[in-house]
């Protein structure tokens, strides 16, 4: 959420920004509200001031022993008056509020200016694309010769949209994701984190998934609801929800495994052979917790830790800068990871690194204490994905096919694999 600061002071320049973002401000309609916010809140402070001097008259008159009643009518039409009032300024407050909830993150000013995906800018290209001698396939082809995917299974169990793994394949995943957390946690100083995989609306109000993509979460109930994960962002980043962290425990660095759960319901019609996009999936994300001043320098950080697990399994990517119109609504920057797949000829996310600097912090009421002047204040924020699990899965399993099916295992894998160094079927 935006410094209501920024909106009341310059709401013009906001406006500006927002546009940038593919947003838009009604000015007028803001201005309109705080002016009645303005006014409304004098006649409560009135009020209140009113009904406080009629309260204390009250008690001198009855030492005095003057007739009270027309002092006690007073103060009771004064607290129905301040009711009403309570009551206007609480509605006029609240669609301020729903304004600022509405309303992206301000861009950093070296994000470029682009409509969509194709303004994005490469930053860089990592390793050699792999040349075969035969005509590569992809994970589905792969992966069904070796009896290790299973679409109609998991179409059977759940719906379109869902898999089974089995096997060898299974127990690439669950080796993709260990050696993750491990590389995270050993090399980079990562806090292993558990979270719950349910979460409240005040969690994802808290990250911004709320109220604006609740079409694409999955909900659970009516009357108290929870929603699934969409990512393990939300969870992890409101564990310092309302709180307010020591400066000797500052940057707070965590990192979690977690299925994620997405209905994707703009997506259809897209991706819609095998694994690239499905209503279930697994990550391991990385969250970092940082003072105002460390977060540009954070982002560069954890981007990097991310890259060097591709590095580790010599997959080719590429580095992108996106643009003001493929950044996501939270984010003042964000860097995409794009891994190269031989089955579609073609680089795809395999992650994406943002910083939201304080904007996620301010929903959250999330802060630090600064020692200097003793005051708390927001911290920032900064995610990203280190990896998507099934997409690392499909990037290795076209990478490293041999041309009988067959699939080598990467070198840093097979510990995690019990020394199996080709899948076969």
């Amino acid at each position: 959420m935006l410094d209501p600061q920024l909106l009341r002071n310059d709401p013009n320049e906001i406006k500006k920004a927002m546009q940038r973002h593919g947003a838009d401000l009604d000015v007028d309609a803001l201005n309109i509200l705080e002016t009645k916010r303005k006014e409304i809140q004098v006649k409560t402070q009135t009020l209140q001031s009113e009904r406080n001097k009629s309260a204390k008259a009250i008690g001198l008159a009855k030492a005095k022993g003057e007739d009270i009643q027309p002092l006690l009518d007073n103060v009771s039409q004064l607290g129905d008056d301040l009711k009403t009032a309570e009551a206007e300024l609480n509605d006029v407050q609240a669609k301020l509020l729903s304004i600022q909830a509405s309303l992206p993150n301000i861009l950093s000013d070296d994000v470029p200016t682009g409509k969509d995906e194709e303004q994005n800018i490469e930053l860089k290209k990592w390793g050699a694309i792999p040349e075969f001698s035969y005509q590569a396939k992809d994970h589905v082809d792969l992966g069904q010769s070796l009896s290790g995917i299973d679409f109609e299974a998991g179409a059977k169990i759940a719906g379109s949209r869902f898999v089974t793994l089995s096997g060898p394949l299974a127990r690439l995943q669950r080796a993709l994701t260990q050696f993750m957390l491990d590389t995270h946690i050993d090399k980079h100083g990562y806090r292993e984190t558990y979270v719950p995989y349910l979460v409240n609306e005040e969690s994802l109000r808290g990250t911004g998934q709320l109220p604006k993509f609740e079409e694409d979460l999955f909900k659970i109930g009516n009357d108290s609801p929870y929603y699934l994960i969409p990512t393990a962002e939300v969870p992890v980043t409101n564990l310092v929800r309302d709180e307010i962290i020591s400066d000797k425990d500052m940057p707070l660095k965590f990192v979690a495994h977690t299925p994620c759960f997405r209905s994707e319901a703009g997506a259809y019609g897209r991706d819609v052979r095998g694994m690239i996009r499905q209503h279930q999936f697994e990550k391991v994300e990385l969250v970092q917790i940082v003072k105002a001043n460390e977060s540009a320098q954070a982002l560069e950080e954890l981007t990097q830790h991310a890259e060097e697990i591709l590095q580790a399994l010599k997959l080719p990517y590429k580095l992108m800068l996106l643009c003001s119109g493929d950044t996501g609504f939270s984010s003042t920057k964000t860097y995409d990871l794009e891994v190269w797949l031989p089955g579609q000829s073609a680089y795809r996310e395999i992650s994406s690194c943002s910083n939201f600097v304080d904007f996620q912090a301010r929903r959250l009421k999330a802060r630090w204490r600064n020692p200097e002047t003793g005051k708390p204040e927001l911290v920032h924020t900064v995610n990203g994905s280190g990896l998507a699990v099934g997409r690392t899965l499909i990037a290795v399993m076209e990478n490293y096919q041999q041309a009988d099916g067959s699939i080598k295992v990467p070198e840093v894998l097979v510990p995690y694999m019990g020394g199996l160094e080709i899948i076969t079927a």
